[in-house]
């Protein structure tokens, strides 16, 4: 009767406890219980790049005076692709540096365009001070030293087209960038942009200044370059004509010259002596005439080498 009760007792032990869940589950495979996925976190919108930081891009103009037969030296704007002027295209050194100059019959206006490395332009609208020219009237004749007009027609074409080809040439010299100086010293008795009459007859603008000096005055390199040219056999108009090329499409013109001391392919050096100064060609007396041209634009050399020296 003993062992009854003790039975009894043991299974409302074990039924209490399997309603607690304290029962281990009967023998099996264990069925994993699956675990909750992770909340994803929140995903916010990528923050917007920053802007590119503006470029300070300009031109800087270092000397020169937007004049009509002057000139600018200046420095095209970092990372400069291409330059324009009025849609033509101006070459610049590696360093940036370059030059514009303008005609004697140059428009009152112009624009200058870089166009930056990531193709945005920068743009400077040029004013144009317009010159103020004289009438010169001179006592020789149209046709210089040719004995007659028909001989002038025959032998100026190839005068002018040595002259043509020698100021396409553009050797790597630095002459441009230079303060220039005058090539001789004395009184002006002719200036650029006059509007000349010889013997009653009209002819084309006067395309330098005059210097006054006796003959075989020696003159001087105004500024670096190259020899392009030197006639020893006057021309119709120019006598003994020497041209130097400075860089960047500049040169320089010595006309009426006595004698010349360089031949073509010199490399000459400020200063250097060049010749002497005479009156070849159409001069009616000795003098010595200098121009200076910029591509196809004359150019005033007063406005590049300043006041005559006293």
């Amino acid at each position: 009767m003993r062992a009854g009760k003790v039975a009894r007792s043991a299974a409302l032990t074990a039924l209490l406890a399997a309603l607690a869940g304290c029962v281990p589950p009967a023998a099996g495979p264990v069925e994993p219980v699956p675990t909750p996925a992770p909340t994803p976190a929140p995903v916010s919108a990528p923050a917007p790049a920053p802007p590119a930081a503006p470029i300070d891009a300009d031109f800087t103009i270092l000397r020169g005076t937007p004049v009509q037969g002057g000139m600018l030296i200046g420095r095209v704007p970092e990372t400069t692709r291409t330059l324009t002027l009025d849609g033509t295209a101006i070459p610049f050194a590696r360093d940036g540096g370059f030059m514009i100059a303008f005609d004697r019959d140059a428009p009152t206006g112009e624009r200058l365009v870089a166009t930056l490395a990531d193709g945005r332009t920068i743009v400077r609208d040029l004013s144009i001070a317009a010159g103020d020219w004289r009438i010169e009237h001179i006592d020789a004749p149209w046709r210089g030293s040719a004995s007659s007009d028909a001989e002038f027609q025959r032998r100026r074409p190839a005068e002018l087209a040595q002259i043509a080809e020698a100021r396409r040439v553009d050797h790597d010299v630095d002459g441009w960038r230079q303060q220039f100086r005058w090539p001789a010293t004395g009184r002006l008795s002719g200036f650029f942009g006059s509007q000349r009459v010889y013997q009653g007859k009209p002819g084309s603008y006067h395309g330098g200044t005059d210097i006054a000096v006796p003959a075989g005055t020696p003159f001087y390199a105004p500024a670096d370059g190259v020899v392009t040219l030197a006639a020893t056999t006057p021309f119709t108009l120019e006598g003994n004509l020497l041209i130097v090329d400075h860089g960047m499409g500049l040169n320089s013109a010595f006309l009426h010259c006595q004698s010349l001391d360089v031949k073509v392919g010199d490399r000459v050096v400020q200063g250097q002596r060049l010749g002497t100064t005479g009156q070849s060609g159409r001069a009616t007396g000795p003098h010595l005439h200098w121009g200076l041209k910029w591509r196809d634009a004359r150019l005033d050399p007063g406005t590049l080498a300043g006041p005559m020296p006293r």
